[in-house]
């Protein structure tokens, strides 16, 4: 049994950073790949970032691709995402997810077993 808990949401201007963090239960962290997905009002949850359970890929939504950034620190069993150059495109939840090993597809929101609660990322012009 995993639990996620994502933290580091806010209000924040267009062109600004914020920095998510995604901290996991379990001491078998480090066999999880781990994703962040984001759910806007009244629209699907679509894929944002993955990492590998060895931190040795990444995967990227085109929409993210050269702004967010994601990362692992297994010794803190936390996943971090960094976003810079906000847009407004970006408001949304954004969740927290993971699967042992590898999912069926890094960017398949049904390839992953555990989630987090969301945070919410508001980005104003």
């Amino acid at each position: 049994q995993v639990q996620l808990v994502e933290s580091g949401g806010g209000l924040v201007q267009a062109g600004g950073s914020l920095q998510l963090s995604c901290a996991a239960s379990g001491r078998t962290f480090s066999s999880y790949a781990m994703a962040w997905f984001r759910q806007p009002p009244g629209k699907e949850r679509e894929f944002v970032a993955a990492i590998s359970w060895w931190g040795g890929s990444t995967y990227y939504a085109d929409s993210v691709k050269g702004r967010f950034t994601i990362s692992r620190d297994n010794a803190k069993n936390t996943v971090f995402l960094r976003m810079i150059s906000l847009k407004p495109e970006d408001t949304a939840v954004y969740y927290c997810a993971a699967v042992y090993k590898s999912p069926n597809g890094y960017s398949d929101v049904l390839g992953y077993d555990y989630w987090g609660q969301g945070t919410q990322v508001t980005v104003y012009s």
